[in-house]
């Protein structure tokens, strides 16, 4: 008999909590319930029919359907480098500081597999996106979780988990606007991290992947626009939810030219970048599409709103957050003891509502669900309803909330 052979690497990943999630909500489905699905954070609006338009007429030209450029065709990093002077005002060398990728988790999971060596130890937010934790691990680096809460002054929390480590840190991971916790950073935070990484010797990823889905005249700053952040940081982005390109898998990293030089050479390595005209339209949607960008985040806002208002009226107390496209709710008192998982499947079974549950981004995030602003004003309302029937129905009768 042949004995099997360990694969010690995808033996540190758990289980994706999301699938398990997205498998039970296509049960229901099946069974013939109608399950309104705010647990993935995929946007359903269209992509701007000129950015569409210019990637058909790109992939008509027969030369397109050769290999393309791995760090990004040259018009794509300008274009990239224009975009952060015209929304940050600071200048990205567009040769040496830029680099497409194929969305920007497979630019921070690739980066992550070139810089990090086996026992490296890397700082991370928790609760956090499951990759920029899980990138680390296949890495065969180790992960530091460092509590991200509304509660607790998080740089403090950072700071302290930094100077007591053993191994000194390598990266510290930031996420602002953060997913899933909707918390916000501001230039400040910004300038105190970049001082700190240079005491401390470390290096610095930032994402902002949530950038411009702002709420109520919060913006979003960038960690380039602090003096010397250059000489620590990469920062990554993607057009996923600003440009409603989830699909197009198009994003970058830009800063630390060592660091971009890092993903590029691995790149080099994994793939020929995504097809020219996927490129091209990338191009289209940076340097054309602000009034776009704006309508959708108009969209999300409304959204927003109505879920916030609705669900504190059905009595599930929760805030308007200031950025991304999700509300971090706190599983209400008499739900909470089960854990986000299972409170999340008890929704899908007797609500008919998919969220994503809290523990899925780290342990701190067993009390919450994370609730995407992913259907219509009228589904939302809906939601709300189910939920109000679902308290009703497990006895529990809260008094509505004021929005906040």
């Amino acid at each position: 008999m042949f004995q099997e052979i360990e694969f010690n690497r995808i033996k540190r990943l758990p289980p994706y909590i999301f699938a398990h999630i997205n498998d039970l909500k296509m049960k229901a489905r099946y069974a013939g319930h109608d399950v309104i699905d705010l647990s993935m954070g995929n946007p359903d609006g269209d992509t701007p029919a000129a950015i569409v338009e210019k990637a058909v007429e790109v992939l008509q030209r027969p030369k397109t359907h050769r290999y393309s450029a791995s760090r990004g065709i040259p018009k794509l990093r300008e274009a990239i480098s224009k975009w952060y002077e015209r929304r940050y005002g600071v200048y990205i060398n567009p040769e040496t500081e830029a680099i497409s990728a194929i969305g920007s988790k497979d630019a921070y999971a690739h980066f992550m597999l070139a810089a990090v060596d086996p026992g490296d130890l890397v700082v991370v937010p928790d609760p956090s996106y499951p990759i920029h934790t899980y990138g680390v691990v296949i890495a065969g680096g180790n992960v530091n979780r460092v509590k991200l809460s509304p509660d607790e002054d998080f740089f403090t929390n950072l700071s302290k988990a930094i100077k007591e480590a053993i191994p000194k840190p390598k990266f510290v991971v930031v996420n602002f606007p953060n997913n899933p916790t909707t918390i916000t950073a501001e230039l400040d935070f910004y300038k105190e991290l970049v001082a700190l990484a240079r005491k401390e010797r470390f290096y610095i990823v930032s994402d902002i992947a949530y950038a411009d889905i702002c709420f109520n005249g919060y913006k979003t700053p960038s960690i380039m626009q602090i003096e010397g952040a250059k000489d620590v940081a990469v920062e990554t982005f993607t057009m996923s939810k600003s440009y409603n390109m989830a699909g197009w898998r198009m994003g970058f990293m830009v800063g630390n030219e060592r660091l971009v030089g890092v993903l590029a050479k691995i790149k080099s390595y994994y793939d020929y970048g995504v097809h020219t005209a996927l490129q091209v339209a990338a191009i289209e949607a940076l340097n054309n599409h602000d009034d776009d960008v704006e309508k959708i985040r108009q969209t999300y806002e409304k959204r927003m709103k109505v879920l916030v208002e609705s669900f504190n009226r059905a009595g599930w107390a929760m805030e308007e957050p200031k950025a991304s496209m999700f509300v971090w709710a706190k599983i209400p008192e008499p739900f909470r003891a089960m854990g986000s998982l299972e409170f999340a499947k008890k929704l899908i079974n007797d609500a008919h509502i998919a969220v994503s549950p809290g523990i899925g981004f780290g342990p701190y995030g067993d009390e919450y669900v994370r609730i995407a602003f992913i259907e219509n004003e009228h589904r939302i309302r809906q939601a709300a309803q189910n939920i109000k029937e679902f308290f009703r129905k497990e006895g529990y009768m809260p008094k509505a909330q004021a929005s906040v």
